[in-house]
This record gives C-alpha cells, structure tokens and sequence, in this order.
C-alpha cells in the first residue's frame, strides 16, 4: 500500500452525488448524496451490502450510467460535461471478463491497443509489456478458452491497462477464484498501483479489502456510513466497544450497516454485491 496521500491530488472526487429511478410505485433513490474523495496514487476499497447503491455509484463514475445530481470528476475530468475524456482516463474492469475464446492473450491485447490508436508496432510493444507485468508472457499465444479463471482475471486487469489509465476501477477482481489464484490477483493489483495507477476497488471481501485497501468507504442505503483506513475504522470500533476486544473489519461493515451476525449467519466475509 502506498503512503503520504495526503499530499497527492484527489483522483476521484463526487460531491452530493445522487442517482434516482422511475419505478412502478414512484421514484427510487438509489444514491442519496454521496460525497467521496480518492487520493491520487492509492488503492480505494468501497463496500456495501445489496442494494445499497455501490453499483450505481461506480456506474455513475465510469461514466456507464448518467448522474441526477451532484457532480463528479475523474483524473480531473467532469464525468457528465465530458464522457469520452473520462473514458481515456479511466481503466474498467468488471466482474464478468469480456473476452474472446478464439483469440490469444496478445492478440487481445494488440487489439485493444489498436483501438486506442496505437500504431501496430506500438501496439505489439505494449502487448509484450501487458503480458510480462501480469506474467503471462508464457501464455501469450495460447487461446484464452485454455486460461484458467486466475489467467482470464490477469488478462482482463491487463486489457484494462493498454491505454496507460490515471485510475482503474476493479469490480470484484477475484470473486470465484481460488485461494491461490486470489493471492496472484491481489500481487498484481499492487503491483498496478506501485507504478502509479490509482485503483478502486470493490470487493465482496472484507479481508482482500483490508488486505489491500489504503483507504474504505461503507456505503449503506445510497449514503456513506464508514470511511477511513482499515486500522482507523477498527480501532474506532474498539474504542466504542470498550471491552478490550480486538474488532476485524467484518465486525466495522457489521456496526456500520446495522447488521448482526445472526442476520448474516454464513455471509460474514462475503458481502452481498
């Protein structure tokens, strides 16, 4: 994790954001206010049980659903005045892996990379890059109906990555990997960051978000009922307690929400997307 944000621009910031739906008994507030603030250079973990808006939210800031109210911008970039802009600056990589089968590894790749007007050799170049900086290089030219679901998730962070984003956002990276699989996910999520992308991360698990976040926000009902760093969360938490246990921070998502373990018996550690 990355240190001193303090002192670095904000990479993501929403003031009073608000998304409203016209549902059959009226209208749906499904984001009721949210303000956020991302420092440049950190990796940002945001949680939420279902239904509380984490999805609308991050929909309204990759520019993949339109804003009611309030403002946001990315990488400086209103994201409502100037979608595009936001889009060149932005690196999205959903849950769902969208690739090809029939192609390889770097032909994906060089595609994407021609897409975003690269030039044939730039696009190779970048390709092998990609490659070796989520260690596929070995697997480059096998078709990616062969990968594992580990290799696809580290194809897909890649392909997020041809056009050098200020910030990526990471929807639930590792969601149906294995143990081993989600460590190689989480060292490559890092690795991503150290060479200066920021990251925002939503996760239905609370330890990859402690694990790897600098930094959480708790969305619940569409309004942010937690934020700060993992340890700063817990100790709060403790301190409120004080009854001289020591709070995980499935315990911080739980007071935070309102929850109980008895109303998510089995569902502790997974949150709900």
């Amino acid at each position: 994790m990355t240190n001193g944000q303090a002192e670095h621009p904000s990479a993501i910031r929403a003031v009073g954001l608000v998304k409203t739906y016209r549902g059959s008994t009226g209208e749906i507030e499904a984001v009721r206010g949210v303000d956020l603030e991302v420092r440049s250079g950190e990796v940002f973990g945001f949680l939420g049980p279902n239904g509380a808006g984490k999805s609308t939210t991050v929909r309204m800031l990759t520019t993949l659903m339109t804003i009611t109210a309030g403002s946001a911008h990315v990488a400086g970039v209103d994201v409502a005045a100037d979608p595009d802009g936001a889009r060149h600056k932005i690196g999205v990589a959903l849950q769902e892996a969208g690739l090809d089968p029939r192609q390889t590894g770097r032909e994906l790749l060089t595609l994407q990379a021609r897409l975003f007007g690269m030039s044939s050799s730039e696009a190779a170049a970048r390709a092998e890059e990609l490659l070796e900086l989520v260690e596929l290089t070995d697997a480059g030219d096998r078709r990616i109906k062969g990968y594992s679901g580990g290799m696809k998730r580290r194809l897909d962070l890649a392909s997020a990555l041809v056009h050098r984003p200020d910030v990526l956002f990471l929807d639930e990276p590792t969601t149906g990997l294995d143990p081993a699989s989600r460590l190689t996910v989480w060292a490559e999520v890092r690795r991503i960051n150290q060479l200066g992308t920021t990251v925002f991360l939503t996760t239905q698990y609370l330890e990859e978000a402690d694990q790897l976040c600098d930094r959480i926000a708790i969305i619940d009902q569409g309004r942010i009922v937690r934020e700060g760093t993992p340890s700063a969360l817990k100790d709060d938490l403790a301190r409120r307690r004080g009854d001289g246990t020591t709070p995980t921070l499935d315990d911080v998502f739980l007071d935070a929400t309102g929850r109980t373990r008895v109303q998510v018996d089995g569902d502790v550690k997974e949150i709900q997307a």
